[in-house]
This record gives structure tokens, sequence and C-alpha cells, in this order.
């Protein structure tokens, strides 16, 4: 089926990619602590019912016929169902994260023993790093966030570890306080993002780098909007995000409404549950 590309008025066709991805299932999940602004431990959290949505993205990338891996959870750990935070991978290599809160330090043995004991080469991150959380791969640049928890000088590893140009970019919305809240990538160089949740220098970065960008409002980005799954075609969303999905078929893509508000209550989403496992390029 053809459909329409960015507006550019020509067409364009899409085509779904099969991913691989890590996730970890959230047997431990709680909200007892607080180290980001959506995490209120006084505010009732349901550990079933966020086993119950995370498995429905489970499913549903399994259903569009990706690959998903588990990684064990551990007790004590509840916020390792975000597995995207515990590592970055690219070309087959893995830069396991180094947590800045000590609630989340263990996690990180849980994640290099997982991809040790399957063969991957990986060791783990010197400095303050969160992985996905923060770095966030187009297939031509990283996109390396700052501001809350990773620190600048983790750019610098990710450049040498990889040897991937990286586009450093700061946040300045606590809300944002990981790039993958702020930023998803779509395809190939083909990013949607929130220009508020970004210093003056970065939306200026990336006006240049991105210039036909999807550009999402201030209640999509609120509801989590873009902490997203895409795999080239279909783009896995909040529910709640009423402007994303337009915006979306607009340029061709096949947006999927999927509910993670229990697991908003931790402040991660679909792409905070999911870590993509790049063994190629």
């Amino acid at each position: 089926m053809r459909q329409s590309s960015n507006g550019g008025g020509t067409d364009q066709r899409r085509h779904a990619r099969t991913r691989h991805y890590l996730m970890c299932e959230p047997t431990f999940f709680d909200v007892s602590y607080s180290i980001n602004p959506w995490m209120d431990p006084s505010r009732p959290t349901s550990t079933e019912r966020g086993l119950t949505q995370w498995k429905a993205l489970h499913d549903l990338l399994a259903d569009l016929g990706h690959t998903v891996e588990l990684v064990e959870p551990v007790a004590g750990l509840p916020d390792m169902v975000y597995s995207a935070n515990g590592a970055t991978v690219v070309g087959g290599r893995a830069l396991v994260a180094r947590f800045r809160y000590e609630q989340r330090v263990d996690e990180s043995t849980a994640y290099l023993d997982w991809f040790r004991v399957r063969g991957w080469e990986a060791r783990q991150a010197e400095y303050v790093n969160e992985g996905e959380g923060d770095f966030l791969y187009t297939g031509d640049v990283v996109l390396a966030g700052s501001g809350f928890r990773s620190e600048p000088k983790a750019r610098d590893e990710i450049q040498e570890f990889f040897g991937k140009p990286v586009l450093g970019l700061e946040l300045v919305d606590e809300r944002y306080y990981h790039l993958d809240t702020a930023i998803a990538v779509l395809d190939d160089n083909e990013i949607m993002y929130n220009p508020e949740a970004f210093s003056p220098q970065s939306r200026a970065l990336l006006a240049e780098r991105f210039p036909d960008a999807l550009l999402a409002d201030a209640s999509d980005a609120a509801v989590f909007g873009l902490n997203a799954v895409s795999d080239g075609l279909h783009v896995v969303i909040p529910q709640q995000a009423e402007r994303l999905p337009d915006q979306l078929r607009e340029r061709g893509f096949v947006p999927i409404g999927i509910d993670m508000t229990e697991l908003l209550k931790g402040g991660g989403g679909a792409k905070c549950c999911t870590l993509e496992l790049r063994a190629g390029h």
C-alpha cells in the first residue's frame, strides 16, 4: 500500500524492519521512592496492573514480528522494568549503564551479566550513563541527552566506544529527565520531539539537523507521547496522545495506541520498557 509522506508532495513507502528487543517483566514493580517528578510514593501503585500493561506491550511487539528477549527481574529493583535504561547497543556491542541514583545502581550488574552470558561484547560505562534513556541511535548519529541524568562526559565515551558521531542535547524540563521522554526515533534520520524540553541551543541543533522532524505539542508530550517505539512503520504510543496519531498518519506511519499509565507512575512508557539490541551496523 502506498502511503503519504511527510508533506513534501510525493508518495513514500514505509517499511517495518524486524527488530530485536530486550524487556524485563515488572514482577517487583512499585513506587517506593522518588527519583523523578513522575514518582510519588504516596500514590497507590498496582503491580498487577503494571504487569498487565507490560504484557500488552510485549505481546504487541511479538505480534508485529519482532524478537523479544527477557532479562530476569531482581527483587528490590522495581525500576528494572525500564530496560531501555540498562544499556546502549549498536553494532553488536553493548555499553551498559552506570546509574546516577543508588536505588538503580545494582541494575547494571544484571544487564552486564545478561549480555556477557550470551556472548555480546559488553562493558559498563565509566561515566554516569543511563543507556537508551539518554542515548538514541538514528542510524547516522547518536543523540546524547544530558541535564538531569547522564553526564556530558558520557558523550565522548559513547563516541569512542561505538565509533559513531554524537550530537549533544541539553534537557531543561525536569519532567523530561531522559532524552527518550522528549525525542523518539521514527526511522533512520527521522525523529519526533518536544522542543520545549530542550535548551535554546539544543533546539537550534535539532532544527538544523532534522528540519523535517515531527514536532509534538505540549499536551501529547505530557502523556509521554514521545516515549514511543517505532519499527519504521508501526509507532507504539500512549493511547492518551491526541494529536500525534494524525500527525504520524500524515507521514505514512501506522500509530498504535497502548495504555501504559500504571508504569508511567514510575516515570516510564513504551520506549522505557524496550531496549533495542542492534546486532548490525
